[in-house]
């Protein structure tokens, strides 16, 4: 080396360090930045955070977009308890089907085997009925409460004529004491021949049972048989009598009337006509044909 060159290589080597210096420092300020990009993309790291240590534990974050939980299906309801039916109604029910298919086929196809079958059957229904109605009768025989016989009117002859005698007396003293507060109105027309025949009916009656008869005429006319009829005073159009003869029964002190019938009646009709409505059991069955007004 040239001994004149001593003094200044020390001073070349310190401008080359000085050349150089600025690019190292930007290379590793280059590194360290792109260090830093890629701890904040994947997320702190340990250098970062050096207080946790190398043993240690995190809970993930919770995901809110996780599935809900599954709901469980309700629990089924107990099945109602089916009720067995009685096979008799299942026979019923299907002999009663191909009863009816038997018919409906015989009816549009009238064929001789078609109509016979279902005759056939037909006949073993009839039969089944019959045999059902002999064993009801015997049934009714031992047991008084089901016999026919002995409930309502009875069907042997001297058995009616001790019935009706019977009726008879019950309902002449039911009448005579009805009569104590009720009246008849006899509603008429002095042109209604039917009226006229009827009158008499009417006469007769109000002598055996003590009702009196009030007779009520609608046109004005006269009757013979009741010679101080009353002239409607508009209590017809308030029974709504559009038919004469016509027969209300009235207790004047309540103001009740109850129809008993209209045209020509007989003496033993208006007794047992009378005697019906008049019965309690009678009125609450039919509440709306009993009318109530102010009689005058």
């Amino acid at each position: 080396m040239n001994p004149n060159n001593r003094h200044w290589l020390p001073a070349m080597a310190a401008l080359a360090f000085t050349l150089a210096l600025p690019s190292a420092m930007s290379l590793a300020q280059d590194q360290d930045t792109s260090t830093a990009t890629a701890r904040s993309s994947s997320g702190p790291g340990y250098w970062t955070d050096n207080w946790r240590g190398w043993h240690f534990y995190e809970e993930p974050e919770p995901n809110d977009e996780a599935e809900p939980p599954l709901k469980r299906p309700p629990s089924p309801l107990p099945a109602a308890p089916v009720q067995r039916r009685a096979p008799e109604l299942v026979q019923f029910e299907a002999l009663q089907k191909t009863l009816e298919q038997y018919r409906n086929i015989a009816i549009i196809k009238p064929t001789e085997a078609n109509v016979r079958r279902y005759m056939e059957l037909e006949s073993k229904v009839v039969a089944q009925a019959s045999y059902f109605a002999d064993v009801a009768q015997r049934v009714a025989w031992a047991t008084p409460e089901l016999d026919p016989t002995l409930q309502g009117r009875p069907v042997n002859a001297k058995a009616i004529e001790v019935f009706e005698q019977d009726q008879l007396t019950t309902r002449s003293q039911a009448m005579a004491t009805l009569g104590k507060d009720h009246v008849l109105f006899f509603f008429f027309r002095g042109d209604c021949p039917f009226c006229h025949a009827f009158a008499p009916t009417l006469e007769a009656f109000q002598a055996r049972y003590g009702i009196n008869v009030v007779a009520i005429s609608v046109d004005g006319g006269p009757i013979p048989v009741f010679p101080n009829a009353r002239t409607d005073n508009g209590i017809a159009r308030t029974l709504k009598v559009t038919q004469v003869p016509a027969v209300f029964l009235a207790q004047p002190y309540s103001g009740k009337i109850s129809p008993i019938g209209f045209g020509v009646l007989s003496e033993s009709q208006l007794l047992e006509r009378i005697s019906t409505v008049a019965a309690p059991a009678t009125q609450e069955m039919a509440p709306g044909k009993n009318k109530h007004i102010v009689l005058r």
